[in-house]
């Protein structure tokens, strides 16, 4: 996979991204990177890029011709138009679904903003798409840029050394990470949970995600609304709200019913478990989550309401 940052400070992210996994991922020939100086691009003596806005206002603006020529200029070196992102709190924020969408593209624009941002017109000519890293101001798009490319970069094939490392990282099926242990086996009176050193592989999966669900609930309830969960790792996590006075399951049950009842027409009974069935094949197929299942049901019995 290629990279191509558009900047104003290439040395920034070429020395940022030469280190650590993606250095060596850049030097094995799994990925490059590739800074252009959109100061390179300017007609001006200074190699001044930015000037002041129209309709007055406090900082400058990069001008649109240095960055629509320097996007240019690569596209005719690659043949083709590849897709840009440009780095601004205006955009969509970033996640692991993003990245994921991503890793599949063969080259990959990242626009750095400075300043008070980029003139429209050059946004609106290359096509650029906007990504925030998240809900605050930076003082440019470089350190949004590594970021995205690093977390990009540990989902194409030959980064990673252990091929199931991405896959069992947070965020994976919308879950947290578990929790990892080392040597030694007790340290400081805290030992290592004892399934860990059983050598039984399915016990060891499945306590780890029972740890995943448990600590994504702790700390970011908010990502389980679009977890990729089985049917018993939904009960899971149901025993696990109980706990709170709330069930997950209990309300899709409920949907489910409501959308299949019907006063006129007899066996609404045997129509719910049906449906009921065909609900947990799907969850335990993970060909739908949770949610996804709850919305249906709820727009079903909703139109049911309205016929």
């Amino acid at each position: 996979m290629n990279f191509h940052i558009l900047t104003l400070f290439p040395d920034m992210v070429e020395n940022g991204l030469k280190t650590s996994i993606t250095g060596r991922a850049i030097e094995s020939g799994a990925i490059s990177v590739e800074a252009v100086d959109i100061r390179d691009y300017t007609t001006d003596k200074h190699r001044h890029v930015d000037d002041a806005p129209y309709g007055g206002g406090a900082g400058m603006v990069i001008q649109p011709a240095p960055v629509c020529d320097a996007y240019e200029a690569l596209c005719k070196k690659l043949g083709k138009r590849p897709r840009v992102i440009y780095m601004t709190p205006q955009g969509r924020v970033f996640n692991q679904s993003i990245a994921e969408e991503l890793a599949k593209e063969e080259n990959l624009v990242f626009l750095c903003g400075h300043y008070e941002g980029i003139d429209e017109r050059a946004l609106e000519l290359i096509q650029a798409e906007y990504l925030s890293a998240g809900d605050f101001v930076l003082t440019g798009g470089e350190l949004p840029s590594m970021v995205m490319i690093d977390c990009i970069s540990r989902l194409v094939p030959g980064v990673l050394g252990n091929g199931d490392s991405a896959e069992v990282e947070s965020f994976y099926d919308n879950l947290l990470e578990y929790p990892q242990y080392t040597r030694p086996e007790v340290y400081e009176g805290k030992p290592v949970p004892e399934v860990l050193l059983s050598g039984h592989h399915k016990n060891i999966e499945s306590w780890r995600r029972e740890q995943s669900i448990r600590r994504t609930l702790e700390r970011r309830p908010d990502l389980l609304e679009d977890a990729s969960l089985t049917l018993k790792e939904q009960k899971f996590l149901d025993s696990l709200l109980k706990e709170q006075g709330e069930s997950r399951l209990k309300e899709l049950e409920q949907l489910v019913r409501e959308a299949v009842k019907s006063d006129e027409t007899p066996g609404s009974d045997r129509e719910y478990y049906q449906q009921m069935k065909k609900v947990k094949k799907l969850l335990n197929e993970k060909k739908a989550t949770l949610q996804e299942l709850k919305g249906y049901y709820k727009v079903l019995g909703a139109l049911k309401q309205e016929i």
